[in-house]
């Protein structure tokens, strides 16, 4: 802060540097009024109002009220001795300086003494010299010279005041954005986890079944005891690969929906169902379902079922496509859907779209959604070994 004061100062006072050889050429070269004959000051005379204004400019920024008070009796001099156009505008500037940097009410008090000020000098105007006219003219280069900076601060403070509005506005959006973002994760998390409870019960039964009946059951020969230690090893390592990657997600909670997991071979009921009276939606099916992995094929379901939802929220008329094809040891998923027609939506949280991608993630997947030509896409990669190959 000390560092930035500085800063302004030394800007500050380089202005005033240029100010001074400015306002010494307008001197130079006659630039003041001379109110009669019989008083002229000479140059050296009119040359310490400008230095005094000068002097003042270095606060303009660091401590403005300071800066104008200092500089008010100089430019009163300097009216006295007939004014020049440069210590003018050197005065408008300390005036714009003090409004702009110093305190809202110092603001508005300076255009309530600017206006009054003004009207003074027309009144005296038209007293001194006889003339409605000369007041007028009076009047208005005083308003020129004292109104016009403090009304041109009050202005660019407002539009400052209203951006500075906007910004905060806008950082609280963005705030709250990602709150609700992290939120759907947590959200997203917790109900994989509790969906994958029933597939980690799956595996355990099996194990505690198999293994209480090489146990208890006596006399079993070898190919059959091998054959439940197979079975046995096999859901332990998927159980444990699941384990180690949903171990993070899980989250308390006991009113969790107890549904029965969806299979893949329900896709076509699920697309059936998807329906609306200007969108309809067709599945087609490529290759040979492999024997899946349950977190896989369950991932896969929610992926096509959440990709249906946002169609049936946001897509135009027509139909969308579902397309799921096995090859190369993976479920490769798309979902098409025409692009709705009102494309100035407010930004959302896309708890959707969230849900899905960490459903890919965590299966080490692929997931990508984005419009592709005239239709929306949701694609996504799970490979069929991801669990297997975790052990």
């Amino acid at each position: 802060m000390h560092r930035l004061r500085r800063l302004t100062t030394r800007q500050d006072a380089l202005i005033a540097v240029a100010a001074l050889a400015g306002g010494l050429v307008v001197l130079a070269a006659h630039g003041h009024t001379v109110w009669s004959e019989g008083w002229n000051p000479s140059f050296g005379l009119r040359l310490l109002p400008l230095i005094g204004l000068c002097a003042a400019m270095p606060l303009r920024r660091t401590a403005p009220l300071t800066g104008l008070l200092l500089a008010t009796p100089f430019n009163f001099a300097d009216v006295a001795f007939g004014p020049s156009l440069a210590t003018a505008m050197i005065y408008g500037d300390a005036l714009y300086a003090a409004s702009l940097y110093g305190r809202r009410r110092t603001a508005e008090w300076l255009l309530g003494a600017t206006l009054a000020a003004s009207a003074a000098v027309a009144v005296a105007a038209a007293v001194a010299l006889r003339g409605v006219a000369v007041g007028v003219l009076g009047a208005s280069v005083a308003g020129v010279v004292w109104v016009t900076p403090v009304l041109t601060a009050m202005a660019v403070r407002e539009h400052r005041s209203r951006a500075e509005t906007e910004r905060e506005r806008a950082e609280q959006v963005a705030r709250l954005a990602e709150m609700d973002r992290r939120a759907a994760v947590t959200a997203e998390r917790a109900r994989m986890a509790r969906e994958l409870h029933d597939v980690i019960a799956n595996h355990l039964s099996a194990v505690a079944l198999h293994s209480s009946a090489v146990l208890k059951v006596r006399g079993l020969d070898r190919e059959e005891v091998d054959r439940a230690m197979e079975v046995i090893r096999e859901n332990s390592v998927q159980g444990l690969a699941e384990m180690r990657r949903m171990i993070g997600l899980l989250r308390e909670g006991d009113d969790a929906d107890p549904a029965a997991r969806p299979r893949l071979a329900e896709l076509d009921r699920l697309v059936r169902h998807t329906a609306r009276s200007d969108l309809s939606a067709r599945l087609e099916v490529a290759g040979r379902q492999p024997e899946l992995p349950a977190a896989v094929e369950l991932a896969a379901y929610r992926i096509v079922q959440e990709a249906l939802t946002n169609a049936l929220k946001h897509a135009g008329s027509g139909c969308a496509d579902v397309r799921v094809e096995y090859a190369g040891g993976h479920v490769v998923i798309d979902v098409l859907s025409p692009l709705g027609r009102d494309v100035s939506r407010l930004p959302g949280t896309g708890s959707g779209l969230v849900g899905m991608r960490e459903r890919a993630v965590m299966l080490a997947g692929r997931f990508a959604a984005g419009p592709d030509g005239g239709r929306w896409r949701v694609h996504a990669e799970l490979p069929v070994d991801s669990l297997g190959g975790a052990a």
